[in-house]
């Protein structure tokens, strides 16, 4: 049953693991600090990697002529390619030469992109294989099905596609392990004492109870311990809805609806507001959900348009408190920064060379606008003004001295071609990303075998990749963790911290020789390495 509302200055005050309250200010000033200075950084970041299209009017996008739209990137070309339509008064528009507020031909290339999406693809390209280290052979299948079954349900390679896209792009990503299940009534639990398992059931009644969620860096602010800055004393989700979907929705809030909500603002993700179009809804008109996570504790407020904040729910952050619990956070960093709660991100050192490529490019397209028609300048020649210009037109003069002088016509420019050049190979070198490994051949990759020059080409792509594969194993053995420990409390499937030992097969990114990766296969099983391990590794 769903607990009466309570007014926000009546609800209880939430026990941080430490003993000291974290009350109301202490939440409300961790997202105005969210909103103020983190959340205008993220925006300018999923900008750059979406370039989303925004439509403009005809004087917007440069006269009658103009595109009718405008894109994020745009935001880092100078204003002699922009012009200053936007930023002169009207009556100085017309004032003066047009050429400095006249917009230019505008090209934006995203190369920013193609290269997250292929580290992601590098990354969870392929499924991955949680294994589990437990000594009985029972237990370990298992624990194998019911972990595969709750990442499963919650999205499976799609859900770990998202996190790692998230993380590629902010620099940080966060993970929440949620179980659904109400007591041993709700899951069906196996009970205590009891001999067999059956796996299947238990891998079912595991799909239900437990849900893996992304919590989307803007929506989510933590309260880093001052102990270790890598543990979460606190963490708070904000999520905000259209009143009108509140109001057709049930006077009173239910958990089931509550859950529902939260569910799909985790699959969806609330975008920044400059990845968004516009709309006509004010601040006034929606509903915030803040879920507030503190120690073993977790609550739930609910903002209505009037401002009116109400506890709508409370209770305990996994099955039920114990001691030494924290939130069940999950936090991973894309690559690991000491020392800070962010991690490095893949966006922003790109940043300044995608403007620079931008400008080159449009400089580019100005210069080609203007030198790709033949002009003639016509001396001695009566009337050549009226005189037609096609093909089999013969022009006569009695006049000796008279000329015809062609100029114009599309120049070359080796230094422009050159910069433009250099630029992407430094895009190439920050990212790690060469164009090769999004299947652009350029230049022949060397006279070796195709697997071992294409492992020599990418190599500083497949070094990066086993660099944040420890940060990101590390993050989805956690979550792991923490499902079995869920699934313990309620009952459904009874587990020591031993057993909980886990370990992530990975799946070459790059295509193997058959033949050679069977061979290889065999002199590992020779060695003594475990026969579910060498299948693993060879994506069986």
């Amino acid at each position: 049953m769903p607990r009466t509302p309570k007014p926000f200055n009546e609800a209880a005050r939430l026990a941080l693991a430490n003993g000291a309250p974290i009350s109301s200010g202490a939440i409300e000033s961790l997202i105005a600090q969210q909103e103020k200075h983190a959340a205008p950084r993220l925006a300018v970041l999923w900008a750059y990697y979406r370039n989303p299209m925004d439509s403009c009017g005809a004087a917007q996008s440069g006269g009658a002529g103009g595109r009718g739209y405008r894109l994020a990137q745009e935001r880092g070309l100078p204003p002699r390619i922009l012009g200053a339509w936007d930023r002169r008064a009207p009556a100085a528009r017309f004032v003066g030469d047009d050429r400095a507020w006249q917009r230019k031909e505008v090209v934006v290339e995203n190369d920013i992109a193609w290269r997250i999406q292929t580290m992601v693809d590098f990354m969870f390209g392929r499924p991955i294989k949680i294994a589990s280290t437990a000594a009985d052979p029972v237990l370990r299948e298992t624990i194998e099905q019911a972990i595969a079954a709750v990442w499963d349900s919650s999205g499976g390679i799609a859900l770990m596609q998202d996190m790692g896209l998230l993380g590629h792009v902010y620099g940080h990503v966060d993970l929440l392990i949620r179980a659904l299940g109400e007591g041993d009534a709700r899951v069906g639990a196996t009970p205590r004492g009891s001999g067999e398992m059956e796996e299947g059931s238990v891998a079912e009644r595991a799909a239900r109870a437990v849900r893996v969620e992304v919590i989307e860096p803007p929506r989510g602010v933590a309260l880093a311990s001052e102990r270790d800055y890598r543990e979460i004393d606190a963490y708070v989700i904000r999520t905000r809805r259209d009143a009108c979907a509140a109001e057709s929705a049930s006077a009173a809030p239910t958990l089931s609806g509550t859950l529902m909500r939260w569910w799909r603002s985790g699959l969806e993700g609330e975008r920044p507001s400059e990845a968004r179009p516009s709309t006509s809804t004010s601040p006034r008109d929606l509903f915030t959900t803040t879920e507030v996570f503190a120690g073993g504790t977790r609550q739930v407020y609910e903002t209505n348009p009037t401002g009116e904040t109400t506890l709508i729910d409370e209770g305990p952050a996994l099955v039920h408190t114990e001691q030494g619990d924290r939130p069940p956070i999950i936090h991973i960093q894309n690559i690991s920064q000491p020392f800070e709660y962010a991690g490095i991100g893949e966006v922003e050192p790109l940043i300044p060379l995608q403007d620079e490529l931008n400008t080159r490019l449009s400089d580019r397209a100005n210069r080609v606008t203007l030198q790709s028609f033949k002009m003639y300048l016509a001396k001695g020649l009566e009337g050549a003004a009226s005189m037609p210009i096609a093909p089999g037109i013969i022009w006569s003069t009695d006049n000796p001295d008279a000329q015809v002088t062609a100029f114009g016509g599309d120049g070359a420019s080796p230094s422009e071609d050159r910069h433009i050049d250099e630029v992407r190979e430094a895009m190439d070198k920050i990212s790690a990303v060469p164009p090769l490994a999004s299947g652009v051949v350029r230049a022949k990759i060397g006279n070796l075998s195709s697997e071992n020059a294409l492992r020599i080409t990418l190599l500083g792509l497949m070094s990066k990749t086993n660099r944040k594969r420890i940060t990101y194993g590390r993050g989805i053995i956690r979550a792991s963790e923490l499902i079995l420990e869920a699934l313990h409390r309620q009952g459904i499937l009874e587990t020591t911290p031993r057993d909980r030992a886990l370990r992530i097969d990975w799946t070459d990114p790059i295509p193997r020789d058959e033949q050679l990766a069977l061979l290889a296969a065999q002199k590992k099983v020779d060695l003594g390495v475990p026969r579910e391990q060498v299948l693993a590794e060879l994506g069986y």
